[in-house]
């Protein structure tokens, strides 16, 4: 009960200050504890081919390496004895290019070590470049 009579009674207002303070410290925290994903890419331009098709193509050498072992070197089956072999015979299938282009055909279920003989073989005969015959579309 209140017996004062003419007394004035002063209006509630909202002190901002704390409030303006405990905000702070959330948006400090909030700041402080996200972590901003940064996408780590290579940026790299491709070359585009603009240039006609070559009318004449460049020596090539077709190596083909089946399953079970057999190579074949421009459709002629070579027996491999060791690279130094299979690279004598890349030698003579080149027939004195400079630097032709070796093609290697082989089989999906063809071992890896098949492979690399004959990028070894290419190697020891002095070619450098090689490429891989795919096939495409679906395979049944």
């Amino acid at each position: 009960m209140n017996f004062r009579r003419g007394q004035h009674r002063e209006d509630p207002e909202i002190n901002l200050i704390p409030f303006i303070d405990v905000l702070l410290v959330i948006l400090i925290f909030l700041m402080v504890t996200t972590t901003y994903s940064k996408f780590t890419e290579l940026q790299i331009t491709l070359p585009t081919a603009e240039a006609e098709k070559a009318h004449e193509r460049p020596n090539e050498i077709n190596v083909t390496v089946d399953a079970k072992g057999n190579y074949t070197v421009n459709n002629v089956p070579v027996s491999f004895q060791n690279v130094a072999g299979l690279a004598e015979s890349l030698k003579s299938a080149a027939k004195d290019a400079k630097s032709p282009v070796v093609i290697i055909n082989a089989d999906q279920f063809a071992m890896h070590q098949m492979v690399i003989n004959v990028m070894e073989a290419a190697r020891l005969a002095g070619y450098d470049k090689l490429t891989f015959a795919a096939q495409t579309g679906t395979a049944k």
